[in-house]
């Protein structure tokens, strides 16, 4: 029986703790608490949008142009990006992957983030500064869902591959990538302190002096 997987969805999921990551990361979770407290325009977005909680998104998205902790971050995690895209079999010749938002989150226990995508970008993801043990993992959604007509359920021991939804926990240090497309969210979850993360968008351009050929 011969069985192919097609149309895959891929993830990269990565620790970016090396020697004297502790006092970077924790100068990273330190700033997000003082923007939590300072960016009252970002709080009156929040009490609309993330109720609970804290996010930049409605306020300062582009973290990595106002903050040199941000870009040191973001510098940490363009290769990683590359990486990713080059997975995913992206023609990249020719063209600049950049980041162009970069926000952050502060989430205490029982804070929603619903389900949602990133539109106009290419590649999304997270990195974690704080993981309070017990905090709410990444949740993403088969993106062919809405398309399952008359489907049974699956099977309890079906693998993640072939499930509906996919928690991806993370530890302080870790990133999560993704293409922007794939809907995901925060469930609410049961624990001590906050769960601080770090959000980002890239995008891709033609590098100067190409034009892009029309076929």
């Amino acid at each position: 029986m011969a069985i192919r997987a097609l149309f895959p969805t891929l993830i990269l999921h990565e620790s970016l703790v090396r020697p004297g990551w502790l006092g970077f990361n924790q100068s990273l979770a330190d700033e997000c608490g003082s923007l939590a407290l300072s960016d009252a325009a970002g709080r009156r977005w929040s009490q609309r949008h993330y109720l609970g909680g804290y996010t930049s998104y409605g306020s300062l998205d582009r973290l990595h142009l106002l903050s040199s902790l941000f870009d040191r971050l973001r510098r940490r995690i363009d290769p990683y990006v590359k990486r990713f895209a080059g997975s995913l079999h992206y023609d990249l010749r020719g063209r600049v992957l950049a980041m162009t938002d970069c926000w952050a989150n502060v989430m205490p226990a029982g804070v929603v983030h619903s389900m949602h995508l990133h539109p106009t970008s290419f590649i999304s993801g997270t990195y974690y500064a704080a993981v309070p043990k017990g905090a709410g993992a990444l949740k993403f959604e088969d993106p062919r869902l809405s398309h399952q007509m008359a489907a049974p359920p699956r099977r309890a021991d079906a693998p993640d591959r072939f499930r509906s939804f996919v928690g991806v926990p993370a530890k302080p240090g870790d990133v999560v990538l993704f293409e922007s497309w794939l809907r995901h969210e925060v469930p609410p979850a049961r624990f001590s302190g906050e769960r601080i993360s770090i959000s980002f968008n890239y995008a891709w351009t033609p590098k100067a002096g190409i034009r892009e050929t029309r076929r």
